[in-house]
């Protein structure tokens, strides 16, 4: 039986997983999340046998239940091919220190890739499905790496446009450089003079502004998403989690049917709600440890019941969680809630006053760690394990460490790494070793390289010497009008 997907919100229309894909976001703003929770038909002990691709195949079937068998695995064995650096894809790398699942082996050296390489392979055999003639305008904010991943993905794609917004000083060198010089003739890439949030806000308004769809369907175009507001971004990451507790078996950590702790950085709240929904789905799942950086508005939420973003906006060396609206927290407050009508309402309170009150009692905890904290977590595993974090992962090493020493929780525990520390090396190197503070962010990748012993990723090999090919810079209020003229 297909499993229909409805908004968060109280729309009533039910839509197939293909058609919720192409149309990114439900008519009253909500976003659209399964009428029932799918459940594993599988043995656990199965996925000892499978590898990533057909481990992907045997989970999206549950959610995606309106692809064959044949498209289904069409759209995955095109994305999870040699585009990897790691036959694994996604790599569990156990340390002294922590045991990290490194979901940073693809195009852009980011988690992104895991489900952006998929995306637009299912969003084209969605439009076929379902006889959408339109060109499909792919609008998308991005904090930093969804950007790059989903231009990477979508680039030349027949049948599509992509246009990406990111903050114009809330990004990293490397990560600004991976967006602004890609090249595809169907991609626009702006920096926005405000931050993500900014960004996320106004992407979020195009998708419910009828009479600009309307307008833009005449001339033949039909906007998505790329963002994991989504579910067809959502979707594939719930993959890993089980592949996750697969190599957790293998490498002894755990025995099978025990338990596992999560330990997730987090921003937009995606890639923790697709560990959420592994458990539902029946992974052993314990604790889920959200862990936030400076701009804490998840760790207060988790502890208070009350979230609140009437507070000044923080930049940090962890940008791609330089956030305060986190979208996908709205699907767990429907699940959680098990009403759209008091989703809608919480959405409503967010909008007209900046904060609402739901004490979301689950598996989730929420930490954080400073600026401080990530650079002293840096330094820490490479002198302990010569190994390397990003920004990212720190915070969420940090946040760990502090769970840790609150609860004395011995279950045994991932921290999802979601970046390659070259896209942050002058960050990385500064907390390495303070010499390195002034270094140039593009020598940094040479230094870092050095100094680990590790290659520079061949993504961003000579990344500085590429040619800009987007120079748009724009006010956050100018996004609308801009995404118009990219269309005439």
């Amino acid at each position: 039986m297909d499993i229909m997907f409805k908004s968060t919100r109280g729309d009533k229309n039910y839509l197939t997983a293909s058609k919720a894909i192409v149309k990114g976001i439900a008519d009253d703003g909500g976003l659209f999340v399964p009428e029932a929770m799918p459940k594993m038909d599988f043995a656990l002990e199965d996925i000892l046998n499978w590898d990533y691709r057909e481990l992907a195949y045997r989970v999206l079937r549950l959610v995606l239940t309106d692809y064959t068998e044949e498209e289904l695995r069409y759209c995955i064995n095109s994305a999870y091919d040699d585009k990897f650096d790691t036959e694994l894809i996604a790599p569990l790398s156990v340390n002294g220190s922590a045991s990290f699942l490194e979901l940073f082996h693809g195009r852009t050296i980011a988690f992104k890739d895991m489900a952006l390489s998929i995306l637009p392979y299912l969003l084209k055999t969605a439009a076929k499905k379902n006889g959408v003639s339109e060109e499909i305008v792919i609008l998308t904010a991005t904090s930093g790496d969804t950007g790059k991943a989903a231009l990477e993905g979508f680039a030349d794609v027949e049948g599509t446009r992509i246009i990406v917004f990111f903050p114009e000083d809330g990004v990293s060198d490397v990560q600004k450089a991976q967006m602004v010089t890609q090249k595809g003739a169907n991609t626009c890439v702006a920096g926005i003079r405000g931050n993500f949030d900014d960004a996320q806000t106004a992407v979020k308004r195009i998708f419910t502004d009828n009479a600009l769809k309307a307008e833009l369907k005449e001339r033949g175009y039909v906007f998505s998403s790329a963002n994991s507001i989504n579910i067809g971004r959502l979707a594939p990451q719930i993959v890993y989690y089980f592949y996750a507790y697969a190599q957790a078996v293998k490498a002894g950590m755990i025995k099978m049917g025990g338990k596992l702790n999560f330990t997730v950085p987090t921003g937009n709240f995606g890639n923790i709600l697709a560990a959420y929904y592994a458990k539902n789905m029946g992974l052993p799942v314990n604790k889920l440890i959200c862990a936030s950086n400076d701009n804490k508005v998840l760790y207060d939420f988790f502890k208070s019941g009350t979230y609140d973003i009437n507070r000044d906006f923080t930049v940090t060396v962890s940008p791609s969680m330089d956030i305060l609206i986190s979208s996908n927290l709205e699907r767990l407050l429907y699940h959680l809630s098990g009403s759209e009508e008091k989703t809608a309402s919480l959405m409503s309170s967010l909008s007209n006053g900046g904060r609402y009150d739901f004490k979301a009692e689950d598996c989730f905890e929420g930490e954080y760690a400073t600026v401080e904290e990530t650079f002293a977590g840096i330094k820490e595993v490479f002198e302990k394990d010569k190994y390397v974090m990003d920004t990212h992962t720190a915070v969420a090493y940090g946040a760990y460490k502090k769970y840790l020493a609150r609860t004395g929780d011995n279950t045994p525990n991932i921290i999802v790494s979601t970046a390659s520390p070259y896209k942050f090396a002058k960050d990385v190197l500064k907390a390495i070793d303070g010499k390195y503070a002034d270094v140039d962010p593009f020598a940094a990748l040479d230094e870092l390289s050095g100094v680990s012993g590790t290659l520079i990723p061949e993504p961003i090999r000579g990344i500085d010497k590429r040619e800009v090919l987007h120079k748009h810079v724009i006010d956050k209020e100018e996004i609308k009008e801009f995404v118009k003229e990219q269309l005439q």
